[in-house]
């Protein structure tokens, strides 16, 4: 599977997401959206392609971008060495609590590239991010920082935005189809039956989530398995929120 800005995608057996991402992104209407991407997805064709297409990108960083991600690094060392002082940058920290954690989650951009000289070869590239993101979970702390490379300038607002927006998408997919589906139980593995399976989960999922009924989505479940009347509602019949305009 690939995921482009959150959103899940079939990704063919003897493909890779690199290859995949292009094919993808040719039937997507980008212009005025911003794409987040995975760091495999990190290419310089890739972000070619976005801005081609009118749309902005924010690119995570890893390994298989070794010497721009230290280069990124780098660039915020010096800068929060002299505190930032007349460079163009923005900062942002946000704190949630919930269910026993406390996560504080601290955004950074960069708008001076003077120090990431491999910043040339990237369509339109106008800043770097840093996400330093703090968990405290039964008194353990672990801290995590990811870096990434964009066309969305210095905002650090936006930028929480577009990478918040990313894994909250993915993340809360997931979780839906694990708990509500136990999707992570299911033991086919005929690829075939795995895709169908794949994407009946997803618009069941869709489904009951714009149903305007005040039930969780596994009693909506329950109640669309035992109801013949209601399965047929739940499918076949817009919300009232739809309804009524």
């Amino acid at each position: 599977m690939e995921r482009v800005g959150g959103r899940a995608h079939s990704t063919d057996a003897k493909s890779n997401e690199i290859t995949a991402i292009p094919r993808l992104l040719q039937w997507l209407k980008l212009e005025g959206c911003i794409v987040t991407i995975d760091a495999m997805g990190c290419q310089t064709k890739i972000a070619e392609q976005i801005i081609a297409q009118g749309g902005d990108d924010v690119l995570a960083l890893k390994g298989n971008q070794e010497t721009l991600a230290g280069e990124v690094e780098e660039a915020f060392i010096n800068a929060d060495a002299s505190d930032y002082a007349g460079l163009d940058s923005e900062s942002l920290e946000t704190v949630e609590r919930g269910h026993g954690r406390l996560e504080t989650r601290r955004y950074r951009t960069l708008g001076d590239l003077s120090g990431v000289a491999r910043s040339a070869l990237w369509e339109a590239m106008n800043m770097i991010g840093m996400v330093e993101s703090r968990r405290e979970v039964a008194g353990k702390v672990s801290i995590e920082t990811r870096y990434f490379i964009g066309s969305i300038g210095t905002s650090a607002a936006r930028f929480a935005h577009a990478t918040r927006g990313h894994w909250g998408i993915e993340n809360g997919l997931h979780w839906n189809l694990d708990i509500s589906f136990r999707e992570d139980e299911c033991r086919v593995r005929d690829p075939v039956a795995r895709e169908n399976l794949a994407v009946l989960r997803h618009l069941a999922l869709s489904r009951l989530k714009n149903d305007d009924t005040k039930l969780g989505l596994q009693n909506k479940r329950l109640k669309a398995a035992s109801d013949e009347d209601d399965l047929t509602k739940l499918f076949f019949e817009p919300p009232k929120s739809i309804r009524g305009r």
